[in-house]
């Protein structure tokens, strides 16, 4: 157990499911709990609507205390979403960025032909 530090994120199998939450076997081969309140970032009703014996998941260390081993599954995606909302929030400043570029290219292009409408017949 003194190889897992909180703040960890590790793959674990479930290897039980009651109504409190879950049990999840690490890779040291000791077993963590994840509490219903930690699987999703929603209500969980139903643990069993979200895990299942055997399956694979990634979990964050949130406590180590007295032998007992406290995970999240919720917490462990926290770094994706973040990752996530920082590309969507570039992205939208570039698509910004580039839209005023091309107006700005569009206006001195029309200044230069004598604005819009092409030639004029005389």
């Amino acid at each position: 157990m003194s190889s897992l530090q909180v703040g960890q994120v590790v793959t674990g199998e479930v290897t039980g499911i009651t109504n409190f939450g879950a049990f999840i076997l690490l890779p040291n081969k000791v077993t963590g709990l994840v509490h219903i309140s930690e699987v999703a970032d929603s209500y969980v009703r139903d643990i069993k609507d979200y895990l299942q014996l055997n399956q694979e998941v990634k979990v964050k260390v949130i406590s180590i205390s007295d032998g007992k081993i406290g995970l999240s599954i919720r917490r462990a995606n926290e770094s994706q979403r973040d990752i996530q909302k920082a590309f969507e929030d570039r992205l939208s400043k570039f698509i910004k960025e580039s839209e005023e570029r091309q107006t700005d290219l569009r206006r001195k292009t029309d200044n230069k032909r004598g604005g819009r409408g092409g030639r004029r017949a005389w």
